[in-house]
């Protein structure tokens, strides 16, 4: 692949919310329209206009994977390998089109049998949440990281070249951690919103009528220090080796939210071990044994 960046041909596999963003902020630097495909005419479609702007519509992997120069692969966790599979067998001779994925869980290996046929692969997972609004996930990729894994060198230098044009910062991952970093991101980000809905559950039990609108500026402050300042954020009664406190805690739940005590309880022993780990000097194995 030579020759000027704006010359080049994007190719985006996929119809959904990642691949209208990738195929917005990319295209933006190409002389050329993206090319999108999926697997139905009505969703490429669909992906088209959302764009916003000239993109086109392919009619058929084929015809994208021939025409493109860079080909992101923008489908579910599960169908990336068989789409890598298909497209293993349309790469014409000679063509040596950069092939990336943007699966979190997956490193280059799942690319490999594209990397046989001469194409340079990578692992490009953006870390960040897509809503559908193009426009505005271009905008938010700006100083978003991106963890990438390289198969070669040459491939490792392009997929920084592809987070740099998106405004992005590359973040390194090696293969074999691959799906250690996609659980930190999941631990962090899916999780959040699993315990956010367990904390409106036992206030709506407690009676309060809008849980999600008391629990805002104490989450966000939560949030905004914990981002700045670490562990060092954590406040609240295990810190302070409350244990009467949590006492009250586990009974109330067991009476009126049982369905969230064991998630309060695995939350709780873990905020107790990162203390034990920081060397805290406080009673915690009264608070320990309180929670079993």
């Amino acid at each position: 692949m030579t020759g000027n960046s704006a010359n080049r041909r994007i190719g985006i596999i996929g119809t959904g919310r990642v691949a209208q963003a990738l195929a917005l902020g990319l295209g933006a630097n190409t002389l050329s329209p993206p090319l999108i495909w999926g697997r139905t005419a009505t969703g490429r479609e669909e992906a088209v206009s959302r764009i916003g702007r000239q993109a086109h519509a392919s009619d058929t992997m084929a015809d994208l994977v021939e025409a493109s120069d860079i080909i992101a692969i923008a489908v579910s966790d599960d169908a990336v390998a068989s789409v890598i599979e298909k497209m293993a067998t349309l790469i014409p001779a000679g063509h040596m089109p950069f092939v990336f994925h943007v699966s979190g869980r997956s490193g280059a290996a799942v690319l490999d049998p594209l990397r046989e046929k001469c194409a340079l692969t990578a692992a490009i997972h953006p870390a960040m949440t897509f809503t559908g609004n193009p426009q505005e996930e271009v905008t938010r990729m700006t100083g978003a990281y991106f963890a990438i894994t390289g198969s070669s060198d040459r491939a490792w230098d392009m997929a920084r070249q592809i987070v740099a044009e998106l405004g992005g910062v590359a973040a390194e991952v090696t293969e074999d951690r691959r799906a250690l970093y996609h659980a930190g991101l999941c631990h962090a980000a899916n999780h959040l919103v699993t315990l956010l809905a367990g904390s409106s559950h036992i206030l709506s039990a407690a009676g309060v009528e809008e849980p999600y609108a008391m629990l805002t500026p104490l989450v966000r402050a939560a949030l905004e220090n914990s981002l700045a300042r670490g562990f060092d954020a954590l406040s609240g009664p295990v810190l302070r080796g409350d244990r009467e406190t949590i006492g009250r805690h586990i009974a109330a739940l067991v009476e009126h939210c049982p369905q969230v005590l064991p998630a309060y309880r695995a939350m709780a022993l873990a905020t107790v071990d990162e203390l034990e780990t920081e060397g805290a000097p406080l009673p915690l194995g009264g608070v320990r044994s309180e929670l079993y």
